[in-house]
């Protein structure tokens, strides 16, 4: 799988390449700059890009605006982007085309090899991976008289772990439940929440996301 990293931090650039490798990704480059990033975006057309939110010159959300440009070049390009903080404004633009292979997660992950790896892999795939965090704070923001406030406990605990990108098989392991009663779980958030079914993960991801940011 060939993967371009945009990162300005030497030390942390180094450290994603030689960990991504060592999981038998190909690095087609490691970029500094939102430029480099275009021209290696451009140039390479990797299967995945994981990209820093801020990146020379402007340090600002050059690394984000130069991944959603090439998406707008290259539709469906699958792009994980790494940030410092919890940017509810980010998670929307990424979600704005509707489509998957997204992710964004907190640069933290990162020093949890498998659970980063794993979340490459899935953006890479089509799907998408979203931080646990972002999504705490997207629920929490929603008001207790709106449907969500009508979940049960363990309905909000499925949908968090929806909302990340996971599996029913993945939510089950997670939550020591069986398949059928995660499907029960899904199938009842979605009726609460007005959301059309799907057996489509990335789909009721994106649902999800959509239902907990609007507004």
């Amino acid at each position: 799988m060939r993967v371009v990293i945009a990162e300005d931090l030497f030390l942390l650039r180094d450290g994603l390449v030689r960990m991504l490798e060592a999981y038998g990704f190909e690095i087609v480059a490691a970029v500094d700059s939102g430029p480099g990033l275009a021209r290696a975006l451009a140039e390479s057309k990797p299967d995945v890009a994981v990209v820093d939110v801020r990146l020379p010159p402007s340090f600002t959300d050059e690394g984000l605006q130069c991944a959603l440009a090439a998406r707008r070049e290259t539709p469906g390009l699958p792009v994980l982007v790494l940030s410092q903080h919890v940017e509810q404004l980010y998670a929307r633009e990424l979600l704005a085309d509707g489509s998957g292979g997204i992710g964004y997660l907190l640069k933290d992950r990162v020093f949890d090899a498998d659970q980063f790896v794993d979340a490459v892999r899935r953006v890479a795939a089509g799907g998408t991976a979203m931080d646990p965090q972002v999504i705490s704070q997207l629920l929490t923001r929603r008001s207790r008289d709106e449907p969500l406030g009508q979940l049960t406990p363990r309905e909000r605990e499925v949908m968090e772990l929806v909302a990340q990108g996971r599996s029913n098989a993945a939510i089950a392991t997670r939550l020591l439940v069986t398949e059928r009663a995660v499907a029960k779980h899904t199938s009842n958030i979605f009726a609460k929440l007005a959301l059309p079914p799907s057996d489509d993960d990335n789909r009721r991801v994106l649902a999800v996301l959509a239902y907990l940011d609007r507004g």
